[in-house]
């Protein structure tokens, strides 16, 4: 019957405690320390004693062949604090166990094995000699590490370490060596538990004290003697990263067990394909593919991102411990999203050898607490019964004022972390420009209604949270002529081929184009198509031209405005960033009902304008327009950027000029729709089965009326369709009224229908986002001689009191209720933690979770960091690396960004990787690392 050997005291570990022969223990049982030290015991380390000493006389119950002058070798690894080892491995016949060998060999403080051992397995004329061969055969077919016999004995000899699950015990035990750990064992484990179809345990096992061993291991110095990172076995982020070699993202070879052929590895290798994962949402891909880049909230499971070598530097030699831990912890919570991710439910999916157990299961809660912060997990319509987060990450309390998409987001995230939390909110309603009407029998939404990209989008994770489908947008979409003619697929593929021509010579216009140097990107492209013609004789006809105009429209519906008011050096800036792919999807049931979700149990204030924001003294005073007064630690301004423009919240002092200009750099597009309910869906026989179908606009200056239309419920047998007004239309719309704009919809519908009868609508409705006092306005972009850069000075706070979210403060994912969810707990400006003071708010994560490094201009940055603070090279060098890079790959370079930039490294940067630097050796450590930056900077800029 196997059981564990916890001992009190006991260096050995796996033996049971017994009466000692001098020659088995170096102290005739006197207690040992941690590492093996004896305490007060004089030992000889020759066959001969000194001059004027004599040999003790051996007791009545030694054997005769027994001396207590035995020698003893410490162990030579320098730091380690093992006098007297242990060999844990009792492999050789001949161990030394703890005494004389001529050699140890050291895996960790507290852990080696004689050279006895070394030699069973190592020479092959000994017994264990297969079976290290064996070992090492599987490990060098799935392994890049070297298969040394040290990593066998970490690998398969070690013992396992397991922690008593009692909440008034918690002790750690070693287990035996025939005992494999297993998730379901660590989960429940307690002390003196048997393994034999026993289930009770000893009456008084807790009350027997821990193995010293383990209180050493929490010491600073500990981690740094560890000869072999830990390697998990079994771990769930196996599965994501079949594709990659187990132990360079912190797998064991021999322990991750795959059904795939090396072959089929290297194939998808090559092709970056995802790993399909029975049970698994197909847009949860935590993690990059090799050969992959580019995807928004991805993560290279074989590297550290800068905020995490920031928060732990103590891994930037060696990542493997961090890595296995945090690959683990993301695997885990995309496996089941429904449910808070605790530190408990991860450290039972640890299972590796040794005390190094120990450690990571330490670690885990700090890994957790940070990935939760950053929301990468614990993190979407989760409602926690406990704080997710201790005191010292937390503010005592924030008024939000917004509750759409971003303030609802940051309030609940807030108050799961255990803020206390107050939303002001001026309508009568929450959701902002999320506004769902069911009056037409189905969803529609007056805002958004479409996800675009859902791999990764925090609003697909919402909906498999809340088990709400999506319906996958299909890629048809017939061009359809006034007259009820079908446009040629063939002209539809041309004319999309020269607009985007024509798109692709605006971007290699810009390049070397500064802010004052921008022109408006309607005017650049009549310019660029001009010429085009000029240059290439080519003539396009007349439906060409309105083919044109239709994909003109298209433009405008995403920049928000005509294209007269957008940049040309700056209309796509987002592109830069790594973006959400994947499929469009609509959301049949409407964003509503997810944002009601994220609403529940927050302390929401409707019909609550805001008046002031007072941030002069120790905390804010935020002041409604009926006298109603509220103080806070932080305020969180999530309003539309259009009432920022015009004031409507008057702050005191004023804001810094800086944003001020910022705010107004921005433009405030507009984006109407029509909804017309019908008796029956008459256009299912010609559209058969597309999600949507476009409009050719008869005239230039009618190519934002009605371009696109809709069928909002693709799959059903309501007949509704929805259509949008952009650009020049929309101001057009404002003098209309409601039943006027129907006629003209109904006008184009039975031209594009004219071989049929098209029936007047039942019901409708026509949004006024323009007339809405507390929108006035779709969604922003950068007005012409504007810059993607104001969107990060909206995002910065003011004096670490007043924070700011929203769409318009997203850089990277501005007009999409993707992007001002994500502003809001998750927004630049919140970055205010501190490890010697009290933290204001939260730790909040970079440009969303790690999209810093996954963004080709940054992760130059991040090569030039390390090169910089290594004396790799010097300011002048990064600057021409720096140019190079935005030369090279399509960026904007900016001197003064350039000069900011560097002034960031030296007055910030360079004194914590200093601080890193300290732990490494003067050996080629650091270069390694460059090189290993520089190859990843390469590879994220293919």
């Amino acid at each position: 019957m196997l059981s564990d050997a916890d001992y009190s005291g006991n260096a050995s570990g796996a033996r049971r405690a017994k009466k000692r022969s001098s020659g088995e223990s170096p102290g005739d049982g006197q207690t040992l320390r941690s590492s093996g030290r004896q305490i007060n015991v004089r030992v000889k380390r020759t066959n001969n004693p000194p001059p004027g000493q004599s040999k003790r006389k051996a007791t009545d119950t030694e054997e005769e062949d027994d001396q207590s002058e035995k020698k003893y070798r410490k162990c030579e690894k320098a730091g380690c604090s093992a006098t007297y080892p242990v060999c844990f491995a009792s492999a050789s016949e001949r161990c030394a166990k703890n005494g004389y060998t001529s050699r140890w060999y050291h895996l960790s403080c507290g852990e080696h094995f004689c050279n006895e051992c070394f030699d069973h397995y190592y020479r092959s004329h000994k017994d264990g000699y297969e079976t290290f061969a064996a070992w090492k055969k599987v490990w060098t077919s799935n392994g890049k590490s070297e298969p040394s016999l040290k990593a066998f004995m970490a690998d398969q000899q070690l013992p396992f370490w397991v922690q008593c699950t009692k909440p008034d015990c918690r002790k750690w035990r070693q287990l035996t060596k025939e005992i494999q750990l297993t998730a379901s064992l660590a989960a429940t484990y307690r002390c003196g538990m048997k393994f034999s179809n026993i289930k009770s345990e000893g009456p008084d096992q807790c009350s027997q004290p821990e193995d010293l061993r383990v209180a050493e291991v929490t010491d600073s110095w500990w981690h740094s003697m560890l000869i072999l990172p830990p390697l998990f076995k079994e771990s769930p982020a196996s599965p994501f990263l079949a594709a990659y070699y187990p132990d360079c993202v912190g797998m064991s070879p021999s322990g991750s067990p795959s059904n795939v052929s090396l072959a089929d590895l290297r194939a998808d290798h090559c092709r970056a394909v995802q790993p399909q994962i029975p049970g698994l949402c197909p847009y949860f891909q935590p993690f990059y593919q090799p050969n992959e880049c580019g995807k928004a909230l991805c993560v290279r499971p074989d590297m550290m991102e800068l905020d995490e070598l920031y928060e732990f530097p103590e891994f930037s030699r060696d990542p493997t411990m961090y890595l296995a831990l945090r690959n683990l912890i993301l695997a885990s919570w995309h496996k089941n999203c429904k449910e808070v991710l605790t530190a408990q439910k991860c450290a039972q999916h640890i299972i590796v050898r040794g005390l190094v157990r120990v450690r990571c299961v330490q670690e885990m809660d700090r890994v957790l607490y940070f990935m939760t912060r950053k929301g990468l997990i614990n993190t979407g319509v989760l409602a926690v019964k406990r704080p997710l987060l201790p005191e010292r990450y937390r503010s005592k309390n924030v008024v939000i004022i917004g509750a759409g998409a971003s303030g609802l987001a940051a309030a609940r995230q807030l108050q799961n972390f255990g803020t206390q939390v107050v939303v002001l909110e001026a309508r009568e309603r929450i959701g902002g420009r999320v506004w769902d009407d069911t009056s037409l029998g189905v969803t529609v939404g007056r805002g958004a209604q479409i996800v675009n990209g859902c791999i990764n989008n925090p609003i697909a994770l919402m909906c498999e949270q809340m088990g709400i489908k999506m319906h996958k947008l299909g890629e048809r979409c017939d061009l359809f002529q006034e007259g009820g003619q079908v446009t040629d697929p063939a002209i539809d593929k041309r004319m999309d081929f020269h607009f985007n021509a024509i798109l692709d010579v605006v971007s290699e216009w810009r390049k070397d184009k500064s802010q004052n140097q921008d022109t408006p990107l309607g005017e650049k492209v009549q310019e660029v198509k001009k010429n085009f013609i000029q240059e290439s004789g080519i003539q396009f006809s007349e439906l060409e031209e309105k083919v044109l105009q239709f994909h003109l429209s298209n433009l405008e519906y995403a920049c928000g405005s005509t294209l007269d008011q957008v940049s040309a050096r700056s209309w796509d800036h987002n592109e830069f960033f790594a973006q959400f792919s994947g499929d469009h999807t609509l959301l049949t049931k409407g964003y509503c009902s997810i944002l009601h979700k994220l609403a529940e149990g927050i302390d929401i204030r409707t019909k609550c304008q805001v008046k002031t924001i007072d941030y002069s003294g120790d905390v804010v005073k935020v002041t409604s327009s009926n006298g109603s007064q509220w103080t806070a630690q932080k305020v969180l301004v999530t309003v539309p950027l259009t009432l920022l423009q015009k004031n409507l919240i008057q702050f005191k002092p004023p804001l810094p000029e800086r944003k001020l200009k910022a705010i107004h750099s921005l433009g405030t597009g507009i984006i109407e729709k029509i909804a017309l309910q019908f008796p029956y869906r008459f256009w299912d026989n010609k559209i058969q089965g597309a999600d949507y179908f476009g409009h050719i606009p008869p005239a230039p200056d009618k190519r934002g009326m009605f371009s696109v239309f809709y069928d909002m419920n693709p799959q059903g047998k309501q007949a509704v369709l929805m259509s949008v007004i952009t650009g020049d239309a929309v101001p057009s719309l404002r003098d209309m009224e409601d039943k006027d704009v129907v006629d003209e919809c109904m006008k184009v519908l039975r031209e594009l229908f004219k071989e049929q009868e098209v029936p007047e609508p039942l019901h409708s409705f026509v949004t006024h986002w323009s007339k809405d006092m507390w929108s006035q306005m779709s969604y922003s972009f950068v007005k012409t001689g504007g810059s993607g850069e104001a969107y990060d000075i909206l995002a910065e706070d003011v004096q670490g009191k007043v924070f700011f979210a929203g769409e318009a403060t997203n850089r990277h994912f501005p007009q999409t209720v993707t992007g001002a969810y994500l502003s809001g707990p998750y927004s630049q400006g919140f970055r205010r933690a501190s490890r010697d003071t009290e933290v204001d708010v939260v730790w909040f994560q970079s440009g969303q979770s790690g999209a810093m490094s996954q963004q080709m201009e940054d992760s130059h940055r991040r090569f030039l960091q390390n090169m910089m603070v290594n004396s790799i090279i010097d300011e002048q060098g990064a600057r021409m690396l720096y140019q190079h890079c935005c030369e090279t790959h399509n960026m904007q370079h900016v001197p003064d960004k350039m000069d900011k930039f560097i002034d960031t490294i030296n007055s910030k940067l360079q004194p914590i990787f200093m601080q890193i630097r300290k732990g490494m050796s003067e050996d080629s450590g650091e270069q390694h690392y460059a090189l290993m930056d520089f190859q990843w900077c390469k590879s994220q800029s293919k």
